[in-house]
């Protein structure tokens, strides 16, 4: 499956933003403006708290619903935490695994994030596992060797499917302002591509997304998915702006062949 085959994608990260009038706001201007977008895929992810509430009012819609993160366990004496079965008896069809903000100021660990996995495939939820390294790491020329220590510990007995999602995240470039060159995140995508082969074999990793995410924008979003490897965009802080969030999508639906 090629990059024309893949069908795209567009991932609204709210992290810790919105409350429920906010994100109704929010969506009362969105959903007019991607009505008629049917070619790209277009997922929303609230906190945890307008699950529910952003589900209900995208029911009906050709947007989907993921959560920001999950527990491994199905139920239990875990205070505080959400299961994959959770997340889908709230109409969730995505979650996000793995973020570098969990990995760095939550201290998530690659095994952690396997078993994350782990449980959102047996809940049939499509994981986006983000992966990617530090400006140090990329200056020490480690970025290649960084990358498939995080993608071989996470996928590690799992069995092979092509339903896993990646994220291409360089640490260096979330919330900076400063993103990765199109030439350097195709890199990256095109070794993940390459290191997915031997995982899953070499027609699941062609049919598996890779998203690119790190300080992506209307101005610059085009020139990521114009790369042969990258299929989508995992967006933060440009997606809480509705207004820009929309404009994003349709640049993407322009973009896909009739």
């Amino acid at each position: 499956m090629s990059n024309r085959t893949r069908r795209k994608l567009l991932v609204a990260n709210w992290k810790m933003h919105f409350l429920r009038a906010s994100a109704l706001d929010y969506l009362k201007v969105f959903r007019e403006r991607v009505r008629a977008v049917m070619k790209t895929e277009i997922v929303l992810a609230p906190p945890f708290t307008l699950l529910e509430a952003v589900g209900r009012e995208i029911r009906e819609t050709q947007i989907k619903l993921a959560a920001q993160d999950l527990f491994y366990e199905n139920e239990g004496a875990f205070t505080g935490e959400i299961s994959a079965a959770m997340l889908k008896d709230l109409g969730c069809a995505y979650v996000i695994v793995g973020h570098s903000e969990r990995r760095r100021l939550f201290g998530e660990t690659d095994e952690l994030i396997n078993k994350k996995l782990q449980a959102a495939l047996e809940a049939d939820l499509l994981p986006i596992l983000c992966i990617g390294e530090t400006l140090e790491e990329r200056r020490a020329g480690r970025t290649q060797a960084v990358l498939e220590t995080q993608l071989r510990r996470a996928l590690e007995g799992l069995a092979p499917s092509e339903k896993h999602l990646i994220a291409y995240e360089p640490v260096w470039a979330i919330g900076t302002g400063v993103n990765a060159e199109p030439a350097q995140a195709q890199e990256s995508a095109r070794f993940i591509r390459e290191r997915l082969r031997s995982f899953l074999g070499e027609e699941r990793a062609q049919d598996v997304r890779i998203l690119y995410g790190g300080s992506v924008r209307v101005s610059n979003l085009e020139s990521f998915l114009q790369m042969p490897d990258i299929d989508g965009a995992l967006v933060g802080g440009a997606s809480l702006d509705p207004v820009s969030f929309a404009e994003m999508v349709q640049q993407t639906e322009r973009m896909v062949p009739s």
